[in-house]
């Protein structure tokens, strides 16, 4: 009789399905069908190598066990993130987003066949899952919380149907789901109207049109960070949510911001149609959404037409100089518009690649409209980054042709903030330090909700030895893009230590390696070592200090002060000699 008895176990147990899915197959059955058989695949191979089991997929739904709640979790981190990638080459309206649920228990196992209240439960936590995203219970949660380098957001009790007791629910933040913001206090709303602009949705039947939606948003950010009267996210953290499918409410306590905006575009042949609504991110209350069936040459007055919108349902008023400014168009010749946007979006990518194909594009914009200034300027950005980043042949040319960009884009556009504000760079370069600020202030005048104007004034002031306003220029820049780069910290810090906040300093180094490695940005490695060994000695902690010295010849084997020296653009010599005293303290030369 003993082996009549049911066969027990505990293990982790993953749920999923797909949202929507009725939806897709009433569209499109042959497509639905060929996706789902290939993420089928996909998923079943990621759930083995994790030492997985798949025990039954009927349509849409997948249920595996596990024998260990960190290869569950870890299981379905990499799922998302695999599907994610992979969505990515579908239209928006094909994409097929799974929602995962995690549960741990006491299974019994029948035939290949798992049955008992933990499945139940599973089960219903997937269904509290955001598309894309991953629900866990509190007991699996309390198994990985110090095991996996993740985030969790505790969602709370949830009852479930023939379960006596509420069920504790944790989800899990990750890229698939939005990544965590760099900051860590939720921000308190501006005392402006506040807006992010999400990346609109590609509704084309070609995924290759991605980079006409994105520009849209884009170019609306562009032309309501013109306004200042209201508060704007940087494109570049609004658009970490793209693919995401994330509740407003929760993007608006991300980003600190009341308001956001959302759309779709759609074209086919010489016709495009866009949709956008502006929802209350508070409240979750739609304020304004419209329709607009358009040729495609109408785009220009499209995207200023729905940002002017905004503004209206804002209740924000302009003036006149602020209506010209805000109407001002840089081109009217859709190629060359067209080419710029495809230029911008290999931009992103950070990559030798990207940047040189991103270059290409502009100049075959420049070609098609000789008068469009934005080419001009993503150029110089690519020869300033490719100077940065050592993709060049020539420092000197890179800068040197850069420089040459922002001259001519500024007979082009004198009141454009990021023109102004490289021409500041570059006054800096040459030891024009009065000219820089007075450039870099009036890209704030012309650019109040420019991030990067923000953070590279704060750069500017920096080497000016006006540290205090450069951290309050810096923390604008942070506030406005909570998605920041890792540099922006390595700014704060730099200013941190020639105010004498040495222990600030050094904690704010320890932010910047960590958001590094997290985000990939590792270039600036050796400034991280670098500020380690001068607050060290500054603390009077030589150990520390000469450890630090000795991982930065590690990690940059040409550093040296000579080198160091060619960066060193201060104003005043004693703020680079008091940096060198220090690093010489530890042994470097």
């Amino acid at each position: 009789m003993e082996s009549n008895r049911p066969k027990r176990k505990l293990a982790g147990i993953l749920s999923a399905d797909v949202k929507g899915y009725s939806r897709l197959m009433g569209d499109d059955e042959l497509s639905t069908v060929a996706t789902i058989e290939a993420y089928r695949g996909m998923i079943s191979d990621l759930i083995a190598s994790f030492r997985g089991r798949v025990i039954d997929s009927p349509g849409d739904n997948i249920l595996a066990a596990f024998e260990s709640a960190v290869d569950v979790v870890e299981a379905s981190v990499d799922i998302q993130r695999h599907l994610a990638r992979e969505n990515t080459k579908l239209a928006s309206n094909r994409r097929m987003a799974f929602r995962i649920g995690i549960n741990m228990g006491d299974i019994i196992v029948r035939r290949e066949r798992i049955y008992g209240d933990a499945v139940n439960i599973t089960a219903r936590i997937e269904g509290l899952s955001e598309p894309g995203g991953i629900c866990i219970s509190k007991g699996v949660y309390d198994q990985v919380k110090n095991k996996l380098d993740l985030g969790y957001e505790y969602i709370g009790e949830h009852t479930v149907k023939n379960i006596a007791a509420p069920v504790k629910v944790f989800r899990v933040l990750l890229v698939a789901d939005g990544p965590v913001p760099s900051h860590e206090i939720p921000y308190e709303l501006p005392a402006v109207p506040s807006i992010a602009v999400l990346p609109f949705d590609n509704m084309s039947a070609d995924p290759g049109q991605e980079f006409i939606s994105d520009g849209i948003a884009e170019e609306i950010i562009t032309a309501l960070s013109k306004v200042p009267k209201i508060f704007v996210i940087a494109r570049n953290s609004s658009f970490v949510y793209k693919n995401q499918a994330v509740k407003v409410q929760r993007m608006g306590r991300e980003l600190g911001v009341q308001y956001i905006l959302e759309g779709s575009l759609r074209t086919s042949g010489s016709r495009l149609r866009i949709t956008a609504q502006l929802v209350d991110a508070t409240s979750g209350r739609h304020l304004w959404a419209d329709r607009y069936d358009r040729e495609i040459e109408d785009i220009f007055s499209l995207q200023d037409e729905i940002a002017f919108k905004i503004l209206t349902a804002l209740q924000v008023k302009l003036t006149d100089g602020e209506q010209a400014a805000f109407w001002a168009q840089r081109t009217n010749n859709l190629d060359s518009f067209l080419k710029y946007l495809q230029a911008r979006s290999y931009l992103w990518g950070i990559t030798k690649e990207g940047h040189f194909k991103a270059k290409q594009l502009s100049y075959e914009a420049i070609e098609a409209d000789a008068n469009y200034v934005d080419p001009y300027i993503l150029i110089a950005w690519v020869n300033m980054f490719e100077a940065r980043m050592g993709w060049t042949d020539s420092r000197e040319a890179s800068f040197r042709n850069a420089q040459q960009m922002v001259a001519r884009a500024l007979t082009l556009d004198e009141n454009h903030p990021e023109i102004c504000v490289l021409s500041g760079i570059f006054h800096l370069y040459n030891a024009e330090h009065d000219k820089a600020v007075a450039e870099s202030q009036q890209a704030i005048a012309l650019g109040p909700n420019n991030a990067d104007v923000h953070a590279l004034m704060a750069h500017i002031l920096r080497f000016n030895g006006r540290f205090e306003e450069a951290v309050t220029m810096i923390r604008k820049a942070i506030r406005l893009q909570p998605f920041y780069p890792a540099w922006f910290l390595a700014e704060l810090s730099m200013c941190y230590y020639y105010l004498d906040q040495f222990s600030d300093a050094l904690a704010t180094a320890e932010k910047f390696k960590d958001l590094s490695i997290s985000r990939d940005e590792t270039e600036l490695m050796h400034w991280y070592y670098g500020m380690l060994v001068i607050n060290h000695v500054r603390l009077g902690q030589r150990e520390e200090a000469c450890l630090a010295a000795e991982a930065l010849k590690k990690v940059f084997p040409g550093y040296s002060l000579a080198w160091d020296r060619s960066f060193g653009l201060y104003r005043e010599q004693a703020h680079l000699e008091r940096q060198h005293n220090d690093l010489r303290a530890a042994g470097i030369s």
